[in-house]
């Protein structure tokens, strides 16, 4: 039997205790159910897609230097390899192909994701009117969220096959409706 969203929740829960990496997980979700929509998967994936999201990071806060492989481990062990690989490929410096729309949407998401909730927290309006041109400056500004890497987030719109700016804007168009139980 698949995986469900309530049995993803409850294990994140249970590898992440801090608000703002439940946060984290939680936007990556919701991106990612567009993404499947927005990049030719279709609705029939947005389930898959936003359990990737979710579940992407989950163990990188009781085992930094072991993520993403518990997490993948229990992926592995629910009966879920593609979400295993995808989550295992999130990253473009552990080397791990890119098979799937699903692999390269997380990728193209993760990073950016962040970045762009970073970008609306210094506004006063948030998400409301934040748009690709202000996320594209602060990429420039490498002390700007100084940890997100800028070449995963120029990668990830690369392996889509988009323009970045146009990416940005997808991401922020999925998260504007959630803006409430984001921040």
């Amino acid at each position: 039997m698949p995986l469900t969203r309530d049995e993803a929740w409850a294990h994140l829960c249970s590898w992440t205790e801090t608000d703002a990496l439940r946060k984290h997980a939680r936007a990556v979700e919701i991106v990612m159910r567009a993404a499947a929509i927005r990049y030719g998967a279709g609705e029939a994936d947005v389930e898959r897609f936003g359990l990737a999201g979710m579940l992407h990071d989950a163990d990188y806060e009781k085992w930094p230097e072991e993520h993403p492989k518990r997490t993948v481990a229990w992926l592995r062990e629910m009966g879920e390899p593609e979400l295993a690989h995808a989550v295992s490929a999130h990253y473009t410096k552990w080397g791990v192909p890119y098979n799937s729309t699903l692999d390269k949407a997380l990728l193209a998401c993760d990073e950016l994701t962040g970045f762009v909730i970073a970008c609306a927290r210094v506004r006063p309006d948030g998400l409301a009117t934040l748009g690709a041109d202000s996320v594209v400056k602060k990429l420039k500004n490498k002390g700007f969220a100084a940890k997100v890497d800028r070449e995963e987030v120029a990668a990830g719109a690369g392996l889509l096959g988009i323009p970045l700016e146009q990416h940005i804007t997808f991401v922020i168009e999925a998260l504007r409706p959630h803006a409430g139980e984001l921040f």
